[in-house]
């Protein structure tokens, strides 16, 4: 990836993820704002699959990092008007683009280091 284009996409992640904090601050369940800090890392939990293997690690990291799995949870909190999973799919969303903002993507199964974006 182009040194150009990986400025691109950092600019972009960071206007997303911006955009879904706004979001987030839409829909707080009433919480500090100091919890939702800690709770906006807490997708980075999954990384404890790569205890079991590349294999696991990679499906548990990107089950928590992929944004159509978070778009599905807030989907299903708006039609179920479960503010919760509006919110858990908001802070997914929110997460995973600043994951990608950093050069952390989707992980392929032979490497952590091997992501959608390249090698980091």
């Amino acid at each position: 990836m182009s040194k150009k284009m990986n400025l691109n996409i950092q600019v972009e992640e960071a206007a997303i993820t911006a955009l879904a904090i706004y979001f987030l601050s839409q829909h707080t369940l009433g919480l500090s704002w100091w919890i939702w800090i800690l709770l906006f890392f807490s997708p980075d939990i999954s990384m404890i699959g790569y205890l079991l293997g590349t294999k696991i690690g990679a499906v548990t990291y990107n089950l928590f990092h992929h944004r159509a799995i978070a778009l599905i949870v807030i989907a299903i909190g708006v039609f179920s008007k479960q503010e919760l999973w509006t919110s858990i799919g908001i802070l997914l969303f929110a997460h995973s683009s600043f994951d990608r903002m950093l050069g952390y993507g989707l992980k392929y199964r032979d490497s952590f280091k091997h992501t959608h974006l390249g090698t980091m």
